[in-house]
């Protein structure tokens, strides 16, 4: 952008602010840069403008670099869940692009501050980032900069596996409670102690009685790990945490890509319908805006589907027919009102589960396709059926929900863990690579129950080799 530009965008920011506020939107303090496109693709690479090295992000940096010099991909800017918050800006956008940017991220920010699942994540995420990359270079000064890269390799291999509604600190507390009250009362005499303690009150059948550990099945492996692997040193452990600190930032994000770009793209169509545009400006916008929501072929896309489900339920709500009006109790002129309810309450699971209706799935001709030999073909067009289609492709942010069953098994240290069949099975490949890396943080043998075409199996690595066994 020109200087004269640069002038009129920062004009623009105040009127399309004031805009934005006029349609309801609340938003942090916005602060806005200006960057050029190997900062851009280096932000979006690592995610974030301050966070550890890794040679994933590089990996990152590269295709999405390559993408945008032959003009195959473009990221207009990336914006940060903060207070305030940072939106970065491509350097390269006309001043017509920045603007329809702007409007795009205030949106984006108020989806931030108002929906409950970004509720827990830090404002300060940016600084927090930082002070744990000096963290980890004082490891690599300290223990080997091959060392910790080959421990990062291992924990960002499970990092999707967390839990985003488990508080380790707490459950800490917890036991140690549980520990001082139990404790407690053993100290306490009573007259009844010597019934307590006849035949059966440490044995059964099979013998002692041993406490099952985890109690529960345990869906945050990371932090599960972090907490119990005794073969781990504190910088270790200290890793393992900044790791799963860092995705329970970014998980709000991946629980709400539908939700979040279909609400941005829905404000930034009426805010830009109400600032002055010129012709040729309207034009340009209008290239773009298609652009932004034009149907994929072989995936959908968030943005457009976002969109028409947000503005599918402000129509119904606004209009309902009268056996709807009945039902439900709807009241006129409440669509505005239910779609920023929607937007504080939902996620992208029950968005898709309670909003997405029949007619959408007819008029936007959504499908389920799967590859048959070598060809894809549709598969089911029922839109019940997509509609659970999506669900499961969105169930745990699309990762396999797998939960720590034992942390002692066999006795003798190892770890169990279950995959939580939901119909589709797990990625062979990538599990017989990844179950090395969960012996290189649990520091013994690791098993993996799962269900591959139909039939349960167990996978069990050693150290040494990858072993098998059918149920």
């Amino acid at each position: 952008m020109s200087p004269e530009e640069l002038k009129l965008f920062e004009e623009s920011l105040a009127e399309i602010s004031e805009k934005a506020r006029e349609f309801g939107l609340d938003f942090y303090p916005m602060r806005f840069e200006i960057c050029p496109s190997d900062i851009i693709y280096t932000f979006g690479a690592y995610g974030m403008p301050t966070r550890y090295s890794h040679w994933s992000f590089g990996k990152s940096f590269h295709r999405m670099k390559t993408q945008y010099d032959y003009n195959l991909s473009k990221i207009y800017e990336l914006v940060i869940n903060s207070n305030p918050c940072y939106a970065f800006l491509l350097d390269g956008n006309s001043l017509i692009q920045n603007k329809m940017v702007a409007a795009h991220v205030f949106a984006h920010c108020d989806f931030f501050k108002n929906n409950q699942w970004f509720r827990h994540t830090s404002g300060n995420m940016v600084e927090s980032m930082a002070r744990s990359a000096e963290r980890l270079r004082q490891y690599e000064f300290t223990y080997g900069k091959d060392r910790v890269e080959e421990f990062l390799d291992a924990a960002m291999a499970i990092q999707e596996h967390i839990d985003p509604r488990y508080d380790i600190g707490r459950k800490k507390e917890e036991k140690s409670d549980d520990l001082s009250r139990e404790k407690k009362n053993k100290d306490k005499p009573s007259p009844y102690d010597d019934l307590w303690n006849i035949g059966q009150a440490n044995f059964d059948e099979t013998g002692p009685k041993i406490k099952k550990f985890p109690q529960e099945p345990e869906k945050d492996i990371v932090g599960f790990i972090a907490c119990n692997a005794k073969e781990l040193e504190e910088w270790q452990r200290d890793i393992l945490f900044i790791v799963r600190d860092e995705m329970l930032y970014f998980w709000p994000q991946i629980e709400t890509k539908i939700m979040n770009e279909g609400w941005a793209t829905l404000w930034h169509s009426r805010i830009m319908r109400e600032i002055d545009l010129s012709v040729e400006e309207t034009i340009e916008y209008a290239k773009m805006h298609a652009g932004v929501v034009q149907a994929s072929r072989m995936s959908y896309n968030p943005y457009m589907l976002g969109l028409k489900i947000w503005e599918d339920i402000e129509k119904r709500w606004n209009s309902p027919a009268g056996e709807d009006k009945q039902k439900y109790g709807r009241k006129e002129g409440t669509g505005r009102e239910k779609i920023f309810e929607v937007r504080e309450t939902e996620n992208d699971v029950s968005f898709i589960r309670n909003y997405l209706t029949k007619e959408l799935v007819e008029e936007l001709d959504l499908y389920l396709f799967q590859k048959v030999y070598t060809k894809w073909q549709v598969a089911e067009t029922e839109w019940e059926q997509v509609r659970e289609g999506f669900i499961t492709l969105l169930n745990n942010g699309g990762n396999p929900y797998i939960v720590v069953e034992d942390g002692n098994y066999r006795r003798n240290g190892e770890l169990y863990l279950k995959h939580c069949y939901e119909g589709r099975d797990l990625d062979l490949y990538y599990l017989e690579k990844t179950l090395p890396y969960v012996y290189r943080l649990w520091g013994k043998p690791v098993n993996l129950e799962t269900v591959i075409e139909g039939r349960g199996v167990i996978y069990n690595f050693s150290g040494e080799k990858m072993n098998k066994k059918v149920l």
